[in-house]
């Protein structure tokens, strides 16, 4: 990246950050952004669809073609042309530099304006193939709420606010680089917002360095897949990754994934937008995936990349009908219902090709525990389906000082053993956390394709013997940690004990005459 591109970058980010430091001190717990990310998503479509509009004129040989200055009802003519290809209309009147121009002179019904123009858009694709991926788009944000101000003025105020903010983020012309902006600077907020709420937000965004080493390792050797899914695909991170690292366009089905928290849910499907990924090349459900998970009947993933939220309790044994679940019944066991880790593994395990990878962050404790998940373990490895254990440094994560693992399991592997990487050192410090750097990504990367020994890094250990130490995934069991820790010289250190006693003695001496002095 130039430095010029990198200052614009930076003006953008100062930008978002003043918008949100102004509005945060209205609306508590960090909930403005859900402000901030949609109304910067009702401009992102508002952009796209113009731009769409204007170059098709342009090219139908209308140079002074502007959408923007057209009448509704002139509009209303190519409504069901463009929702058939973009997914959804937006009115001249109710594109966001519209609005935006005239926000000031609707002190009083502001709020109704955007509340209407958010339905319109939503009730555009009713009835279309995108009904689904716009479908309550704008429900979380409520242009309402108490939290913007007491009364009606005092909330279009701070409306009028967030929408002239919005406006003046520089975000490039569209036809050239408003993607990557828009896109960049919906990352930085959630970032932003990630590393504020604590755990709360690293439940749905996982730092951009891990995503990378997560896709990274689910697509060695592969320059195109049939699709990419996440099982707790939050805010979607971990799947417009793979669009990154592999081009969108080698993606060739799309990108799937499910989310059981409606707001996130939302955040994904705007995300998805944000980076261009058309209506029809995603498919994000809102259900939980353990109890009712979607995309059954489709054909299986060659990609699944994951950062299911750690030991969180699930219906497990409560639920009669699980244990015959074909996600779950091959273990013959469910993951405790206290640590729905492994439901998660097994559920992946599942949905994954007989060619694909799945790469997930993990907890710990799941690689040592006995009972459940060690029967659970002993099915993984007995069918030779865990590939490798990644231990990682702690502190990667928002909100947690955990030093987690990933898992890389496989369903065709070329060897009846799994390797074990110690990375706990693969970090540099940044402020309180640490952070994988791209150096550290590739020497991570390197061993895991050689899957070669080198002492206290790694080792390739056979299933059987895996078998023998009670199935026992941790890296810490097969990868000697390094001695660090000087050798001590006892003479040397006796003389030096010494030499402080000696002092001691001569300092409580003159303390003793000091005292005498003082006392005479």
């Amino acid at each position: 990246m130039d430095n010029r591109t990198e200052q614009e970058r930076n003006e953008v980010h100062k930008a978002i950050w003043a918008i949100a430091d102004d509005l945060r001190g209205a609306v508590d717990g960090w909930d403005f952004k859900q402000y901030i990310l949609g109304i910067m998503f009702y401009r992102y479509i508002s952009e796209n669809i113009t731009n769409y509009i204007n170059e098709g004129e342009k090219k139908a040989g209308d140079k002074d073609f502007d959408y923007t200055k057209l009448s509704d009802n002139e509009a209303e003519s190519v409504r069901t042309e463009l929702v058939n290809e973009k997914g959804f209309f937006i009115l001249p009147s109710e594109l966001f530099c519209n609005v935006c121009k005239d926000a000031k002179n609707h002190k009083e019904d502001l709020n109704e304006i955007l509340e209407k123009v958010f339905r319109n858009i939503e009730n555009s694709a009713k009835g279309a193939e995108s009904e689904d991926d716009f479908s309550g788009l704008f429900d979380d944000i409520d242009v309402n709420s108490n939290k913007l101000g007491a009364t009606v003025g005092k909330r279009n105020e701070r409306l009028t606010k967030i929408l002239d903010g919005i406006n003046s983020l520089n975000l490039g012309n569209y036809q050239t680089n408003s993607i990557d902006a828009f896109g960049d600077a919906y990352e930085f907020l959630m970032t932003m917002y990630a590393s504020n709420a604590g755990k709360s937000g690293g439940e749905f965004y996982t730092p951009q360095e891990v995503s990378e080493l997560l896709t990274r390792l689910a697509v060695v050797g592969r320059t195109s897949v049939n699709k990419v899914y996440d099982p707790a695909c939050g805010s979607g991170s971990l799947l417009l990754k793979a669009a990154k690292i592999l081009g969108k366009e080698n993606v060739r089905n799309g990108f799937y994934g499910q989310e059981i928290n409606l707001t996130t849910y939302n955040l994904c499907r705007i995300n998805m937008f944000l980076h261009d990924i058309g209506y029809d090349k995603f498919d994000i459900a809102c259900e939980d995936t353990l109890i009712s998970p979607q995309h059954w009947d489709d054909e299986p993933f060659e990609v699944i990349v994951s950062n299911p939220p750690y030991s969180i309790k699930w219906a497990g044994d409560d639920n009669a009908v699980l244990i015959n679940d074909p996600r779950y019944s091959p273990a013959g066991v469910l993951a405790p219902k206290s640590k729905a880790d492994f439901a998660f593994i097994m559920h992946s395990l599942s949905w994954l090709a007989t060619n694909g990878t799945a790469s997930i962050v993990c907890f710990p404790g799941i690689l040592y525990r006995g009972g459940a998940e060690q029967k659970i373990r002993r099915y993984l490895i007995d069918n030779n389906f865990v590939d490798t254990i990644i231990q990682l440094p702690e502190n990667l994560f928002f909100g947690t000082s955990i030093a987690t693992c990933i898992m890389v399991l496989k369903k065709s592997k070329k060897d009846n053993s799994t390797l074990f990487i110690d990375a706990s050192k693969e970090c540099v410090k940044v402020t309180n956390n640490n952070k994988l750097s791209d150096d550290n990504i590739d020497n991570i990367l390197k061993i895991f394709t050689d899957r070669e020994d080198i002492e206290h890094i790694t080792k390739l250990v056979s299933n059987k013997e895996i078998a023998e130490n009670d199935y026992n995934l941790s890296v810490s069991t097969y990868v000697e940690k390094e001695d660090t820790r000087e050798e001590v010289d006892i003479v040397e250190l006796n003389k030096q004990i010494d030499e402080i006693v000696e002092r001691e003695n001569k300092l409580r001496e003159e303390i003793d005459k000091i005292i005498k002095e003082i006392e005479v």
